[in-house]
């Protein structure tokens, strides 16, 4: 299978560089535990420049707060900015989606290893496709990602792991498969998950605070990377971090980075499957998000879809059968149980381009702005701040 335009876009991540899922074993490294790291892992985690010895680490993940976004804001973060001069810029993997990098980031594997390989994806057990983020099919997720999670290895050191986040998440779904290990506390607004940050970073005992907040990715999502909504809830972000790492104790660090990065998407611009259904013969799933798409394929019409894809994608994307996005690197050295569930075909958009379907998709879903997934410098690049 031959790429479409493919000098025009990205290549894969570059997994041998820094990347999100060095971020939690260069914490441990801080905290005392690197002997749960084989070398290669721990020179891993010391090329981050994390060496810091701390008593506790606090690790806060802001959704989509892409590293170009961050540069091109900078205006409305006085406290990141303060920092700047420190800032290093790491990669996330493919796809640049929250459920993939959210595994990355606590298993510390890349996608074709831990199976997180998109927003929705096939299990081949019941030939359906399930969305990772809601997990709205009967799926074990401890069966779904079943090596041992960072948070439990450091458990099992004598770490003490607590994950802030929203009620709902806890013990379910993703939490449980990718994120599962140590304790959970639940918290509404970000004030009250910083609150709860410096209670945890001041109690005794070695200590990972997880914190995760994703109200910047739905700014995005739904209004847009550029719009008012987006850079006021920026703004409410360096606010609350700036008072998180004022109120630290000095035998603590906080790192904070991101999964994902946003491009905007004209309407206009995206193509609707409802407007193309000769793209539906021979395709027996669509998986994944609009700027990555992955196609399964039923057997022997792998001719004639990737002939249809490739002539109305025409320039704006990239198609690669699954063994071509394997042997590029895309989701890093892929695991047995895991190749089946990527695609036949993986279809990674340009910029200004999306793939949505609105006999399927819902009417929330077609009226979002921002998007991510693909390859790109603003989908891909992710800031890592130290305090």
């Amino acid at each position: 299978m031959t790429d479409v335009h493919a000098s025009t876009l990205m290549g894969p991540p570059d997994y041998s560089g820094p990347i999100l899922s060095d971020v939690v074993p260069a914490a441990a490294l801080g905290l005392g535990a690197g002997e749960i790291f084989d070398d290669t892992a721990r020179a891993r985690a010391r090329a981050l420049g994390l060496d810091r010895e701390s008593r506790t680490t606090i690790v806060v993940l802001i959704d989509g707060m892409g590293e170009q976004q961050l540069k091109e804001y900078s205006g409305y973060t006085p406290f990141f900015r303060s920092l700047a001069s420190g800032r290093r810029t790491l990669s996330t993997g493919f796809p640049s989606t929250t459920a993939n990098s959210l595994s990355s980031l606590a298993t510390g594997r890349l996608p074709g290893a831990h199976g997180v390989v998109g927003y929705r994806v096939l299990d081949p057990a019941k030939d359906a496709v399930f969305n990772q983020l809601t997990w709205d099919l009967d799926v074990d997720p401890v069966a779904w990602v079943p090596d041992a999670t960072l948070f439990e290895r450091l458990s099992d050191t004598g770490v003490d792991v607590v994950s802030l986040g929203e009620a709902k998440f806890a013990g379910r779904g993703l939490n449980k498969a990718s994120l599962r290990g140590g304790r959970f506390r639940a918290s509404k607004t970000l004030e009250e998950r910083c609150r709860h940050a410096i209670a945890e970073a001041r109690a005794p005992g070695r200590r990972l605070i997880y914190l995760y907040w994703g109200n910047l990715d739905k700014a995005g999502h739904v209004h847009g990377s550029h719009s008012s909504q987006w850079t006021e809830e920026l703004e409410h972000v360096d606010l609350a971090l700036s008072q998180l790492a004022n109120d630290l104790p000095a035998d603590s660090t906080m790192i904070v980075t991101a999964d994902h990065g946003m491009v905007d998407i004209d309407h206009e611009l995206r193509l609707d499957l409802a407007d193309a259904p000769w793209l539906r013969t021979g395709v027996r799933h669509v998986g994944g998000e609009p700027r990555a798409l992955h196609l399964y394929v039923e057997p022997g019409a792998e001719a004639d879809v990737a002939s249809a894809w490739t002539e109305t994608i025409n320039g704006r994307g990239l198609m690669l059968s699954r063994a071509e996005a394997i042997r590029r690197g895309y989701f890093g050295p892929v695991v047995p149980r895991v190749r089946e569930r990527i695609g036949d075909f993986v279809i990674i958009c340009q910029d200004e381009f999306a793939i949505v379907d609105s006999e399927h998709d819902s009417a929330s879903a077609l009226a979002l702005i921002g998007h991510h997934g693909s390859t790109t410098t603003r989908e891909l690049e992710i800031p890592l701040i130290v305090v």
